[in-house]
């Protein structure tokens, strides 16, 4: 199969080109290399590279050619700095994949694996005592500041037990990043019913790994501990350090991607004109303390410190149920959290200019 992987010089790009290579099929990237992201010079992916912008519809076009099936992992990601990266973030994410779908759409191009995000649920899964399940509106900024930090029951008030959020919870995005990325979802979803293609939508967790950003706020929370931890300062862990998230390993998440388009390939085994979500995450929660001290401890320290400061578009809890990954395509993740942590400890980073 011949696979368009846009964003496939970068961080998650890069290790979906080589799995593919790996299982025999034929990538071809295309990537801006903006110096953001990739300030020291890249090596050329391949033969079949194209360096654009997903903007730019003749480059997009051009790199259609012959191609079987689009894996779109170019992005702009991150919480970002504030508000004012509206516009950017709208443009490279919505308006980047809605130029990307139209030119599918002209070149015939049928089958799209996008690279999606937990940040379209808002807050994870909550239970109440006496309420049952339970949707808490964004967190106060007073709260925070004095360092209440779980959500609380939105009718009662009482202390809630975080669960495992499943694909069909509703989608409820708190800051810009996610809001993009739920537009892109509905973007896939109106082109498949157009042109009766058939698209998957991958919402990853917490991705990390060999290769992740350093140095840079758009990055995940993996990324600034150990970029702190290159610096040979602490890891700095906001509010009291008990959020929970998934961190998955960015091999198993080429390894998804890959799953998601022999599925694709493969007649009856996704339905047309729809876009399937599918968590895609490690099935092992743990605490963003857990992962920073895990993390330290890997690296030889120093230690992380729990500082209670806060990001007003941050949540809470948000971890993945992934059944309905492994059981429709088969895919399970192969890293566990102590291996991928103590690999990633001491792996290289990709510089940035940010």
């Amino acid at each position: 199969m011949r696979v368009l992987v846009t964003g496939g010089a970068g961080f998650i790009g890069s290790h979906v080109v080589t799995a593919l290579r790996r299982r025999g099929h034929h990538p071809v990237v295309l990537d801006s290399l903006l110096p953001a992201a990739h300030p020291v010079p890249q090596e050329v992916p391949g033969p079949d590279f194209v360096r654009a912008d997903v903007r730019d519809r003749d480059a997009v076009l051009t790199a259609l050619r012959g191609v079987d099936a689009v894996c779109h992992q170019a992005a702009m990601v991150g919480l970002g700095k504030d508000f004012a990266d509206a516009p950017a973030y709208v443009g490279a994410n919505d308006l980047g994949t809605a130029v990307l779908l139209a030119a599918m759409a002209e070149s015939g191009v049928p089958r799209l694996v996008l690279a999606g995000s937990m940040v379209v649920y808002g807050e994870g899964r909550y239970e109440c005592p006496r309420h049952g399940v339970v949707r808490p509106g964004p967190r106060r900024a007073s709260d925070l500041a004095e360092g209440r930090f779980e959500p609380r029951c939105p009718s009662c008030g009482a202390e809630l037990a975080p669960g495992l959020v499943a694909e069909d919870a509703p989608a409820d995005p708190r800051n810009v990043y996610a809001t993009t990325k739920l537009a892109q979802e509905h973007l896939a979803a109106a082109w498949a019913r157009c042109v009766d293609g058939r698209a998957v939508s991958l919402r990853y967790h917490n991705v990390y790994g060999p290769g992740m950003p350093r140095d840079t706020p758009y990055a995940g929370v993996a990324s600034f501990f150990r970029s702190a931890l290159a610096r040979g300062e602490a890891p700095r862990v906001f509010e009291d350090g008990a959020q929970r998230r998934d961190f998955v390993h960015v091999g198993d998440v080429a390894a998804a991607n890959v799953a998601a388009l022999e599925a694709l390939d493969s007649p009856g085994a996704l339905p047309p004109g729809a876009c399937t979500a599918y968590n895609t995450g490690s099935g092992e929660p743990h605490t963003v303390g857990e992962m920073a001290s895990a993390l330290a401890a890997a690296h030889g320290g120093p230690a992380p410190v729990v500082t209670g400061e806060f990001r007003l578009g941050d949540v809470r809890h948000i971890t993945a149920d992934s059944r309905r990954l492994r059981t429709d395509l088969g895919w399970r993740p192969e890293v566990s959290f102590a291996q991928g942590m103590t690999e990633f400890a001491h792996a290289t980073q990709r510089a940035s200019l940010v």
